[in-house]
């Protein structure tokens, strides 16, 4: 049924039912302003995404209405008093994982973020190809919302406008990527990172700071292909250098940069869009070559452990994808993982490299480790005992707190036998 009554929408948003609804950069951003304006039409349900901090911080939807809750698997920082409150409830998985849960489960309602439909009625997913198809066969009731804003990308994943309950037409704008400040720390860790990617390497690369800065420095590269969840602004540019191999099948989930870049890649045609299950899966990536992964974190302890959730006592992140691209570059041949991250934060106060990571909970463990870069160098894990490790990591620590870790390495190093 085509209308343009919401109304008619409204009339599926029942307390107790189970709402799906795009995050990352196929969050409905018309749709959110309009429950944030009308939130007693969300009372009683539960909304069901996969939301990410720094993109999904328009509106919390487990405070839409009496007795709303979320479902997601990372926090963003507008949901933390819902967090607090008992609303959200938190599934840590990795990406992966969280493609497996969406494709196992029958949600009430499923709604989906997309373009108008072409002369043969399919309605393309534009910038977000991740999740949606995964979760909308088993929905019990189907959803498209008609984002006139929405390019259409020539490879990106299409729903079918004639198999769902209901369509309605909602113009808004898109969820864009802010422009990054410059970061002379962030770009130091990227000019090293630079160094350890080899041409023809198949590359992801995780969110802001150093993973987002080192596209800039691989333009000197030759034969770099996409195979990452997102493709952002930095792509273009390493085509416009002829860094990107030209027969390349560039591939990601979403896209998540300036309209100028939405509109490049409808256009152009330079990435195929694909759901989570492959992106992320292991089976799909282990047998690519030179896969190179980057991803940051909060901390990274001298066993190797990687803290990628907690800020002091405050949860806020998640699992989120980095694991599935770290497991998978291991077992790619001639990959490597990358986790980058500053030295040290709060202005050189606190050393990024720890001990002993003392959080509830660990994002990844030391048995997924590889390789760890600072702004100080480069610690290569991947063959090293607990020891050596320990070494290799306090020298890449800020140099203040060197002396500080080795003696709490030494301390701690007396117990273990």
């Amino acid at each position: 049924m085509q209308t343009n009554r919401l109304s008619d929408l409204w009339a599926f948003f029942q307390p107790g039912r189970t709402v799906y609804v795009p995050g990352a950069s196929g969050e409905a951003l018309a749709l959110a302003q309009v429950l944030q304006a009308d939130p007693g039409r969300a009372s009683g349900v539960t909304f069901l995404s996969c939301l990410v901090p720094g993109m999904n911080e328009a509106v919390d939807y487990a405070s839409l209405g009496v007795n709303a809750s979320a479902t997601t698997f990372m926090l963003p920082a507008c949901m933390r008093e819902s967090f607090g409150r008992g609303r959200v409830s938190l599934i840590p998985r990795t990406y992966w994982g969280i493609a497996q849960y969406f494709r196992s489960i029958q949600t009430d309602v499923a709604i989906a973020h997309v373009t108008p439909p072409d002369a043969a009625g399919r309605c393309s997913l534009g910038i977000a190809s991740d999740f949606t198809t995964l979760i909308w066969p088993q929905a019990k009731v189907r959803v498209l919302i008609i984002n006139p804003a929405m390019p259409r990308l020539p490879r990106a994943l299409t729903l079918d406008a004639a198999k769902a309950d209901l369509v309605i037409t909602l113009d808004g704008p898109l969820v864009e990527a802010a422009p990054q400040a410059a970061n002379a720390e962030a770009d130091a860790i990227a000019t090293r990172i630079a160094d350890l990617v080899p041409d023809g390497a198949h590359l992801q690369t995780g969110i802001g700071g150093a993973p987002g800065a080192v596209w800039k420095h691989l333009r000197d590269h030759r034969g770099l292909v996409l195979r990452s969840g997102m493709a952002n602004d930095w792509l273009h540019d390493l085509a416009q250098a002829g860094a990107l191999a030209s027969d390349g099948d560039h591939v990601a989930g979403i896209a998540y940069g300036s309209r100028a870049f939405y509109d490049d890649l409808a256009s152009s045609d330079m990435v195929r869009f694909a759901t989570t299950m492959e992106t992320h899966g292991l089976p799909a990536l282990a047998d690519v070559p030179r896969l190179t992964s980057i991803n940051g974190a909060l901390e990274v302890d001298l066993f190797g452990q990687v803290n990628v959730e907690w800020q002091g006592s405050a949860l806020a992140g998640g699992v989120g994808g980095g694991p599935d691209f770290m497991r998978a570059a291991s077992a790619s041949p001639g990959g490597r993982s990358i986790i980058a991250l500053p030295s040290t934060a709060k202005r050189g106060a606190i050393s990024r490299i720890v001990t002993r990571i003392d959080k509830p909970s660990i994002g990844i463990a030391r048995s997924d480790i590889d390789t760890v870069v600072t702004e100080h160098g480069v610690a290569d894990l991947r063959h090293k005992g607990v020891d050596a490790r320990a070494d290799a990591l306090i020298a890449i620590a800020d140099p203040p707190f060197r002396a500080t870790l080795a003696d709490e390495w030494a301390h701690a190093r007396a117990t273990f036998a």
